[in-house]
């Protein structure tokens, strides 16, 4: 039963309502890293290092295989008997309309990530295709991905966009869709709680309400906070980044350090307000002025380029696809390892959170409908996105010759390409709006998310623990930004995330099973 070894308790109008294991296990065990990491800064720095290097050297082929297992699992489902199995039951409908439902996937999926790295990792890739491939004692040692394209621009162009739309395309969203799918399917169909230990019944039987499951759910904590606070890191070093360019805000880790506790605070109201009035709301205005913010690029930006450009990565994606999901063989492997294997790693440690919180939503919906809509509507979002400001950035450096955003640091380079364009205070701000936004509704979902795994399943337990762990998020990401900046909180996802692969991995087979074993609605 959801809750049934909870501990409850109610004292001082505090009220707990907590699965006794697996939160204290999980608190304690995240509030010792943060102390040993805000007090040891200067010795912990080399280990995320001396770890990020040798799990991406050796396990980069792990983690591409992976990946290609879950994409191709969602893709083959949604043409099996099996797509016409209903979420919730045969009479189960839909809580959500289309618009809030994509609009809360979409903002918990996505978010900062794509605001960091939608715009300035083409151009990253842009700089090395166009420096072409570099040997060294036998070794490759560019950064290129697949072949480079040594002084053609149109090549490179093509080449930088449709590797950035492989990163946050469909892998990413297979991902998700497999284990949120899974989820879904024991929490409504089997009547399981909506933690990750409920997909490995048909693997472990009675022994998920034991030591196994708990050390499932622990797992699962442990990564989607490391997820979430890489995320959250990320988008303190941007907003602070705009808040320099556009205020001369001093840039430092003092200004991260507020930033991030100042919008964890904020995080805090819609987490009060839950998902209704809270995350729904958060997630249509992101929506909007991402809507606002593409709209305006593409009008005052290169267009034609952008438009024609669209349908040309997407082709270029496409043909390009087996190759950058090779995972054995690679010739790119700085490539491969330090671009590739970090983001894999990142969407699995992001998994739990992501895929709970969509599970969540998505009561109602068939397999088939809820697979097409999870892969396909975010990646073609995914791709007009990075089409428009990545395209818009690399148009900068061919057209007009402007170097200043690629001689950026990554987390200014949006506000130096907009700083090109009309209108360009008002856009910066909205940029740094969106990131602030997308901060909250990542802060908030997460929250949601790990109370529930911490609660034995409950979505509606006491609202303090919410808050607890909406703090626990915050201090992970100051703890990390202090203890070694961008490569920590990379460092910190992909070990994490190595144990919960394996874990995702064993419930796609439980998931098959149960999917099995349940009625199907008519063809058609």
């Amino acid at each position: 039963m959801i809750g049934q070894d909870n501990f409850a308790a109610s004292k001082f109008g505090i009220s707990v309502d907590l699965h006794g294991k697996v939160f204290t296990i999980s608190s304690l065990t995240v509030l010792f890293f943060v102390i040993i990491t805000l007090a040891l800064q200067d010795q912990v720095e080399p280990v995320f290092n001396t770890a990020f290097n040798f799990l991406t050297v050796n396990l980069s082929s792990f983690f591409l295989l992976a990946a290609n297992i879950f994409l191709v699992l969602a893709f083959v489902l949604i043409f099996t008997p099996m797509a016409r199995v209903r979420i919730g039951g045969a009479n189960a409908q839909p809580e959500f309309s289309f618009i809030g439902w994509f609009s809360m996937l979409f903002a918990a999926g996505m978010g900062i990530g794509l605001m960091f790295y939608g715009l300035s990792e083409p151009l990253t890739h842009y700089g090395s295709a166009m420096g072409g491939i570099t040997v060294e004692n036998g070794v490759r040692t560019d950064w290129a991905p697949l072949g480079a394209a040594a002084g053609d621009p149109a090549a490179a162009a093509s080449l930088s966009i449709s590797t950035t739309i492989f990163h946050w395309g469909l892998h990413a969203w297979g991902t998700y869709a497999v284990v949120a799918l899974a989820l879904a399917l024991f929490a409504y169909n089997k009547g399981l709680p909506l933690t990750m230990r409920s997909v490995f019944y048909p693997v472990l039987g009675e022994r998920i309400w034991g030591w196994p499951g708990h050390a499932i759910d622990i797992l699962a904590v442990f990564a989607t906070l490391f997820g979430l606070a890489t995320s959250l890191g990320l988008g303190a070093t941007q907003a602070a980044a705009g808040l320099n360019y556009l205020f001369g805000i001093p840039n430092t880790n003092i200004t991260m350090v507020v930033l991030i506790i100042s919008i964890s605070l904020i995080a805090l109201v819609s987490v009060v307000l839950g998902v209704d009035k809270g995350v729904q709301r958060l997630s249509q205005l992101n929506m909007v002025l991402a809507f606002l913010l593409v709209v305006f690029v593409m009008a005052v930006g290169p267009t034609l380029l952008i438009v024609t450009g669209f349908f040309e990565n997407l082709v270029a994606y496409l043909v390009n696809l087996p190759a950058l999901s090779m995972p054995f063989g690679r010739e790119d492997a700085n490539f491969s390892q330090g671009w590739t294997t970090f983001y894999w790693a990142w969407w699995v440690s992001w998994a739990p959170f992501v895929s709970m919180f969509i599970a969540r939503v998505s009561r109602g919906r068939t397999v088939r409908e809820f697979l097409i809509a999870v892969l396909l509507v975010p990646s073609t979002i995914t791709v007009l996105w990075v089409s428009t400001l990545g395209g818009t950035a690399v148009d900068q450096v061919i057209t007009d010759n402007f170097q200043g955003a690629m001689d950026s640091a990554l987390e200014l380079q949006m506000f130096v390409v907009f700083s090109q364009l009309p209108l360009s205070q008002i856009t910066s701000l909205i940029g740094i709006v969106l990131v602030v936004v997308f901060f909250i509704t990542s802060s908030d979902s997460g929250s949601l998310v790990i109370d529930s795994i911490t609660a034995g399943g409950k979505v509606d337990a006491p609202k303090p623990q919410r808050i607890f762990w909406a703090l626990i998020q915050g201090a992970i990401a100051i703890a990390l930004l202090l203890g070694g900046g961008l490569k920590a909180l990379a460092a910190a996802v992909i070990v994490t995330a190595l144990p919960f692969t394996f874990v995702l991995l064993v419930a796609c087979y439980g998931m098959v099973n149960g999917l099995i074993s349940e009625p199907r609605g008519p063809k058609g």
